[in-house]
């Protein structure tokens, strides 16, 4: 079945490529800016895009560009491949591309370039400012919101709908690849392509959800293996877990059936196969829900005595008294391993402990350690069970079924009845009833009579082959799931609109770019119902619904998705510092410094503080190991909790111990990295690319004398071809040597021996730092630089693409919108959703079969 269902999924989606056909809900209604003179076009207007605002043209800028620029860049030389001579800065509509490139290279003072003549701040002030407002006007004569693609869901976007439209937590990460990105972040729709294998496993998918969500009897028994990684110290209580514990872990699963589920623990073993921490007795314990359902006993005199024998054959053993099968009920369970908590007491080694209790992995003394915990099951199911999916599934049941109750009474004829494959009239009022809301959120409210018509069919069928009415749900859900009306997000375009004409989208479209920029996720019920109204196109219905939206839960996904990409902050689980120049780093220091940065981020939501004040707070959220790595007093427990910061160098986003490791190598700090970091994501503006004949950083040269970071930057920059990109990013990094590879603050570098760390510099503005202090405080003193920044990576975001020097007016519009309300986090939200990338979209200038052919639909 699934390989003629690929060939009609293919088919389908050259049906709903843009273009195709006109939403009932999309306005249709072009927008003609207004031009000088004329009054602006209400459709701009209530797309955020705003007329001509001046025809006074400032002062030429010609007479600067040919003393500051010209020099390098001309005809000739094209230094960085960018000529200067021969565009008219009267022009900027020529070419807005070149023109926003130096408008962010001269305002970021990059240009011109240290040692070579500049302007004063306040001419080049005035040039930037002359530049934006110039580029502003073409932008607002000529407004082009961009017209995004097809957008496939990617992974968290499929799991959360998933998880709004059926109440059902699946791990997407099981069941579809990893996505691609691009401009930072993986909901792009330029790289969210397809193919058979993706469709396939989104076939597969749908398959398995299904069974999931209806609870099929006959699914068989799958095993799941978690692990924990190695770098994980089990000496501490786990935030979490029971009190009374150390270590282990906790995890959220969903039992499909209620059944036997088995469970099994295996301890970890050292290098040499030894299991380890046997020395001593201990108590492991498996909790589901928060009940014990199993406490096992091992180590002591006897254990270790077999071990030192048969290492091998004991731990088989040890690990078996690890493993029960207890029956469970269906539904969300929170399922918890851990040791039983002996004393507080100190050991009596001699020699102090490291901070990570695996940091030794061939010692076989001291703590235990969980290596696995599996979950296999359902055994002997008994039923389907009660589960949230199957409350939001089935609001009603068929008369048939009702009736079967009553069989002995209705005689033979009505039990022959009820046996038939046929589907009767009752079951198919009611899987009408079933699927048409389903159909309605999982299609974002673009569903049709054909559209629901097509899932009763499928209905059909599977109650024939399963002669039930619950597989005939399970089919007809397995079609919804592998819909291309539910795995990509689709804006038709009207017909009786000229190519390439800009036009506000419909409600039902805005609703769904709305819930996808704050929730990651479909529009719930509330959304949807002011879509269907057309209230969205009312500015105070709509700001009401993005506040009642940021305020949601679900909005934690601009924490997880949007700050997570933004902040390279996803990057931290693959970084493992070396363990001999840091061997107390751990696992646990490593969820603590994300928790802080993500509960920092969250906290500017939920409070709707200015976004300066992520670069500038004195406040963090630590618990007792990472308040141990900052050297902050006093704070105890695996609880995170929020603490009023009284070093400086711990302030803002500079200071977090994740993003100050996640810009490091393993074994020693990069001030580039750093300075490119800080470069992107505060300042906005990206470094180019190091040419292929350009050697790396060497530190081995000497072996026999460890040099300082600055030292390797110095001799790299002898290199005049590095020169001209180091000059900008080391002083930056350099700035920021205090921390070490793992954001510890540190004086010297290389031990307690080595050089006293210098983190003075000069940046490319001729300001001079001398650590981040001085640095966090250089680039707020223009506090609209990281505003804008950060206003340019919530548009990309929002609207699922990369920007381009049409959207740079949209921001900078943004940014002075939201300067008289404090810069707090909703001014910039709103002005997004207000904005006309967001609102509108510009009609295909080809024709939609060649858009089809094009994306490989």
């Amino acid at each position: 079945m699934n390989r003629q269902w690929l060939v009609w999924v293919g088919v389908s989606l050259a049906f709903v490529a843009p273009g195709v056909g006109v939403s009932s809900q999309a306005s249709g209604k072009a927008c003609r800016p207004g031009l000088a003179g004329d009054q602006a076009d209400p459709a701009c207007q209530a797309s955020g895009i705003s007329p001509r605002a001046s025809a006074a043209q400032p002062d030429d800028l010609r007479p600067l560009l040919k003393q500051y620029c010209v020099t390098c860049h001309n005809s000739r030389t094209k230094t960085g491949g960018l000529e200067l001579e021969s565009p008219d800065p009267l022009h900027v509509q020529t070419d807005p591309e070149l023109w926003e490139k130096v408008v962010k290279k001269v305002r970021a003072g990059m240009m011109p370039p240290t040692g070579m003549p500049a302007p004063a701040a306040d001419v080049r002030k005035g040039f930037v400012s002359a530049l934006e407002s110039r580029l502003d006007r073409v932008a607002a004569q000529t407004p082009n919101p961009g017209r995004p693609l097809v957008h496939r869901l990617n992974r968290a976007e499929y799991a959360n709908a998933i998880r709004d439209l059926l109440a059902l937590d699946i791990d997407p990460a099981t069941l579809l690849p990893a996505d691609d990105s691009s401009s930072g972040f993986d909901n792009i729709a330029d790289v969210l392509g397809v193919s058979p294998v993706l469709l396939e496993s989104y076939l597969s998918a749908a398959d398995r959800i299904a069974a999931l969500a209806v609870g099929n009897p006959k699914l068989p028994p799958t095993g799941d293996v978690y692990r924990v990684r190695q770098d994980a110290s089990q000496s501490r209580h786990v935030e979490g877990l029971p009190l009374g514990t150390v270590g282990g872990f906790a995890i959220e699963r969903t039992l499909p059936l209620d059944g036997e589920y088995q469970f099994q623990v295996r301890l970890f073993r050292t290098n040499l196969g030894t299991m380890r921490g046997l020395e001593q007795p201990h108590q492991l314990e498996i909790s589901v829900d928060g009940v014990r359902i199993h406490l096992a006993g091992f180590g002591g005199d006897k254990d270790v005595t077999a071990s030192s024998a048969n290492p091998t054959l004991t731990g088989d053993e040890i690990d078996e008294r690890f493993t029960v099968r207890v029956p469970l009920k269906a539904g969300r369970r929170s399922i918890a391993v851990a040791f039983l908590e002996k004393t507080s007491a100190y050991n009596t080694r001699r020699l102090q402990s490291y901070v990570r209790s695996s940091a030794d992995t061939i010692d076989f003394s001291g703590f235990p350690h969980i290596d696995q915990f599996i979950i296999t099951g359902p055994f002997n199911p008994t039923g389907s069970g009660d589960t949230p999916s199957r409350r939001r599934i089935f609001v009603c049941h068929p008369q048939s079924s009702t009736a079967a109750k009553h069989a002995a009474a209705a005689g033979a004829q009505a039990a022959s009845r009820r046996s038939s494959p046929e589907v009767d009239a009752s079951e198919v009022g009611c899987a009408r009833r079933i699927l048409s809301p389903l159909a309605r959120r999982a299609y974002r409210g673009d569903v049709t009579a054909p559209d629901v018509q097509t899932l009763l069919d499928f209905f059909a069928r599977g109650r024939a082959e399963s002669n039930s009415f619950e597989g005939g749900i399970e089919m007809a859900l397995r079609r919804l799931l592998a819909s291309p009306k539910f795995v990509f997000r689709v804006e038709r375009e009207p017909v009786q609109l000229a190519a390439g004409t800009a036009y506000r989208i419909g409600d039902l479209e805005l609703a769904s770019r709305l819930s996808f920029f704050l929730w990651s996720s479909i529009p719930d019920e509330e959304l949807l119902r002011e879509a269907e109204r057309g209230s969205l196109k009312s500015p105070a219905v709509l700001e009401q619904q993005v506040r009642r939206m940021l305020a949601d839960p679900k909005s934690q996904t601009l924490v997880s998705n949007f700050a997570g990409q933004w902040l390279h902050l996803r990057n931290l689980r693959t970084k493992v510092p070396n363990s001999f120049q840091f061997p107390d780093f751990d696992d646990d220091l490593r969820r603590a410094m994300v928790a802080e940065v993500e509960l920092f981020f969250r906290s500017v939501i939920d409070e709707d503080r200015n976004v300066l004040d992520l670069m500038t707070a004195d406040y963090t959220f630590i618990n007792e190991r990472l308040a141990r790595h900052y050297g902050i007093r006093n704070v105890y427990g695996s609880q995170m909790r929020r603490v009023a910061l009284t070093d400086d160098a711990r302030r803002g986003l500079l200071g977090k111990g994740a993003l100050l490791m996640v810009t490091s190598h393993a074994h020693r700090t990069s001030p580039v990295l750093r300075g490119k970091w800080v470069l992107e994501n505060i300042i906005g503006v990206a470094p180019a690319p190091p040419p292929d004949e350009v050697p790396a950083l060497s530190d081995e040269e000497h072996p026999n004398k460890p040099r300082s970071g600055r030292e390797v930057l110095e001799q790299h920059r002898a290199n005049q071809v590095c020169a001209s990109c180091h000059r900008v990013l080391d002083p930056i990094g350099l700035a920021l040597e205090n921390y070490d590879a793992v954001g510890a603050w540190r004086t010297r570098d290389g031990g307690t021996l080595g050089e006293p760390i210098d983190a003075s510099g000069q940046l490319v503005d001729g300001t001079k730092v001398d650590g981040v202090v001085a640095l966090r405080q250089a680039l707020v003193r223009e506090p609209q630089m990281f505003v804008r920044t950060m206003t340019e990576k919530l548009l990309t975001y929002a609207v699922g693409r990369g920007l381009t020097a049409s959207d740079m007016a949209v921001v900078r519009k943004i940014v002075r919108g939201a300067e008289p309300k404090q810069y707090r986090f909703s001014a910039l939200v709103l002005g997004v959703v207000n904005s006309a990338p967001f609102q509108m979209r510009a009609k295909a200038s080809e024709p939609p079969a060649r858009v089809a052919s094009r994306a490989g639909l």
